[in-house]
């Protein structure tokens, strides 16, 4: 926290300079809506930034396609934060003060998010964050909430409770092992409220290590886990490290499950892991394509005629996110980023992809969460979990 405490101190220092880099700039012309996109589309998170805004772009395009917002077109302005918070904290301050857009969509990753947020509110221009989990994205230590920052995904205490229960009552164990990031503030938050859910159910944590973001060779630690004789080994982490580490262990021989959260989700994941290592794997996301609904089929149904692909979780809240934005914009019948924050805090029963939605007095969404399994490389729905 001190880290991302810095780093926004230091990015506000910069907000001057963007400022008068923009002055005299206009928000682009009277026909168009300016959005923001303040996404990872290069470094070690681009495959989530890449899939968010093409999600968001798709949303975007379908409504100008339509005849915008009351005429107007939307112009969404891309800036890549490089997957890191510091250029996170970099491109919300060039977007709100140099680009004059209405409305930030981003980041995809909690670390980056946190960085934004403080500026979202002091320039008072609302921040949408697609697919960053961890609670002190909306709510501070104080407990304040942050009043332009808002979200699409579930939060990691339901994400961890959901893990939880699914490792006691589904899978039926007892003893796990958990391998933390330690440089996430997601991977560390969203291991918490596993371990707590899953302490509660009677369970044990035999064993905890650490990795850091970019480490490459996971066998001294896996080596350590295994020796503790988990039943499970829960990795809360990113695809690009996860994928190393289920690798890494089966080729161990340590066959027993590995679970883990959102942050599983890209189709790098089975390229770095393999097929056969997936196998017995398990993780926490936002929707799974088997699970049918209108709204998915025809988003899935537009996505891949617009990109050629399937769309991964990433996509989808891009879109969702997209979505909201877009309702808020209509319900404030305004381009002004104080009205659509108002719209945004009202939004109730809001149909996404991802499911129905309102907007709580955290700023979270009431939303479910899917288990999702691996067979052979392919993501198997496994359960639907709603909020009790």
């Amino acid at each position: 926290m001190l880290k991302s405490r810095f780093l926004k101190t230091a990015a506000l220092s910069g907000a001057l300079f963007f400022a008068l880099l923009g002055a005299g700039c206009g928000a682009g012309s009277s026909d168009t809506i300016k959005i923001g996109g303040d996404l990872e589309l290069t470094g070690n998170n681009a495959s989530y930034g890449t899939s968010t805004a093409n999600g968001a772009q798709l949303a975007f395009d379908e409504v100008n396609s339509a005849g915008g917002i009351n005429g107007k077109k939307i112009e969404f302005v891309k800036a890549d934060n490089k997957s890191e918070p510091a250029e996170a904290a970099n491109a919300i301050t060039k977007l709100t003060t140099s680009d004059k857009v209405s409305v930030v969509l981003g980041a995809c990753t909690s670390s980056n998010t946190m960085a934004m947020t403080q500026i979202a509110d002091d320039q008072k221009v609302p921040l949408v964050s697609s697919f960053s989990t961890n609670p002190k994205v909306t709510v501070n230590d104080d407990g304040s909430v942050n009043p332009y920052v808002y979200r699409v995904c579930f939060i990691d205490p339901f994400q961890g409770t959901v893990m939880g229960n699914f490792a006691t009552n589904t899978l039926k164990v007892k003893k796990v092992a958990v391998y933390i990031d330690n440089s996430s503030d997601y991977s560390k938050g969203l291991a918490h409220f596993f371990e707590e859910s899953f302490t509660k159910n009677g369970g044990q944590i035999v064993a905890e290590e650490a990795y850091l973001q970019k480490d490459s060779d996971f066998k001294a630690t896996l080596t350590k886990l295994a020796a503790a004789n988990p039943d499970m080994i829960y990795v809360p982490g990113y695809y690009e490290e996860v994928g190393k580490i289920i690798k890494q262990a089966r080729d161990m021989g340590i066959t027993v499950p590995i679970t883990g959260g959102d942050g599983w989700d890209s189709s790098k994941l089975v390229d770095i892991a393999g097929p056969d290592a997936l196998n017995n794997t398990y993780f926490t996301n936002h929707y799974s394509v088997q699970n049918k609904t209108p709204e998915a089929d025809k988003f899935i149904s537009a996505y891949k005629d617009k990109y050629g692909q399937e769309p991964d979780a990433a996509a989808v809240l891009g879109y969702d996110a997209a979505t909201m934005i877009i309702d808020a914009i209509k319900r404030a019948g305004s381009a002004e980023p104080e009205k659509i924050n108002a719209a945004l805090a009202a939004t109730k029963d809001l149909q996404l992809v991802s499911g129905k939605i309102t907007i709580d007095k955290n700023h979270n969404p009431v939303k479910q969460a899917v288990i999702i399994e691996f067979k052979d490389g392919q993501q198997l729905f496994k359960q639907a979990i709603s909020p009790e």
